[in-house]
């Protein structure tokens, strides 16, 4: 048994989605202009807050963490699977499988942090415009997001340092598209049980957490604008709120039905559908969320894509 347990794994095998060979090449093509799409519009959002100086405020630095995120969120996952599909090679080294992992949970964590102070800084503008300045000052933003780093990089350590120290001699054969934490959990031949107790424990605390402060401060939140007497403050504060709620939603929605359910297990190709989700279709739908439906991002957007057809002009 002990010989057994020493067997070493170089190397896994992502089995893709669940689907025929035909459609999963047909999907690859998909993603892989879902993933332009995704890079194209979080990059135009970072571009915009950059050129436009009325822009450069607490909710929008927010914002441009949340698309440099996005970006580096799909890039992680996207292009492998794309290249596994196409190159028919579905292979992943086992320390490329750790640096995905690594990598992923600390971009997933990192949105829903930002996520999180987003949500605080709504509830500061609406709930206390007149100390707003004084309260989310650009050294507290700064503070803020470099903390957030810090935790989802510690987090993501913890797990992937927790995964090393397991043994894998059986199969290989990872039943997803990309290297996430209870697939490789299920190629262990090692006791899990202390992973799973982590996973709940500590990804609880990372995960639902925020979720927590979001729906405390949503709920002041509304609590304010019932009182606010006049339809047009309550229609702009509003405003205001709905393209963060939507965001919340669509990525809070996907990713608690991966990994808050006992059946999760028993269902990985449910999983699976459910990982493309918030893996490949929030962060594309997220620039259209954040810029179509707010009238600042969208003069911005406006404003430099006039000025560079501009210079092209003159050049």
């Amino acid at each position: 048994m002990e010989k057994r347990n020493l067997t070493v794994i170089r190397e896994f095998v992502l089995l893709g989605l669940p689907c025929s060979a035909e459609q999963q090449h047909m999907l690859s093509v998909l993603f892989l202009c879902m993933y332009l799409v995704t890079v194209l519009g979080n990059m135009l959002i970072i571009l915009a807050i950059g050129f436009d100086s009325g822009l450069h405020s607490p909710m929008y630095f927010f914002l441009n963490n949340l698309a440099f995120v996005d970006i580096c969120f799909t890039s992680t996952i996207v292009p492998q699977m794309v290249v596994n599909i196409l190159t028919d090679l579905k292979t992943i080294s086992f320390a490329g499988c750790l640096t995905q992992l690594f990598f992923f949970i600390s971009f997933v964590n990192m949105d829903s942090l930002l996520l999180c102070v987003m949500a605080y800084d709504r509830y500061v503008a609406i709930c206390h415009p007149l100390r707003y300045t004084t309260i989310m000052n650009p050294h507290l933003c700064v503070q803020l997001v470099a903390g957030l780093w810090v935790v989802t990089y510690l987090h993501a350590l913890l797990h992937t340092v927790l995964i090393t120290h397991l043994s894998f001699c059986a199969s290989n054969v990872i039943h997803h598209f990309f290297c996430d934490l209870n697939p490789i959990l299920q190629l262990s031949c090692s006791d899990v049980s202390f992973n799973v107790l982590v996973i709940f424990i500590v990804g609880g605390l990372v995960a639902l957490t925020p979720l927590i402060c979001i729906l405390i401060s949503y709920g002041l939140i509304f609590s304010t604008i019932l009182k606010i007497t006049c339809s047009e403050g309550k229609q702009r504060a509003f405003s205001t709120c709905g393209c963060h709620l939507s965001g919340v939603v669509l990525f809070y929605g996907t990713s608690i039905a991966v990994y808050f359910r006992p059946s999760s297990y028993l269902a990985p190709e449910s999983d699976t559908l459910s990982a493309v989700m918030y893996t490949v279709v929030t962060p594309m739908l997220n620039p259209f969320i954040y810029s179509l439906r707010n009238k600042a991002m969208k003069r911005a957007v406006e404003k430099m894509l006039c000025k560079g057809t501009v210079f092209q002009q003159q050049l």
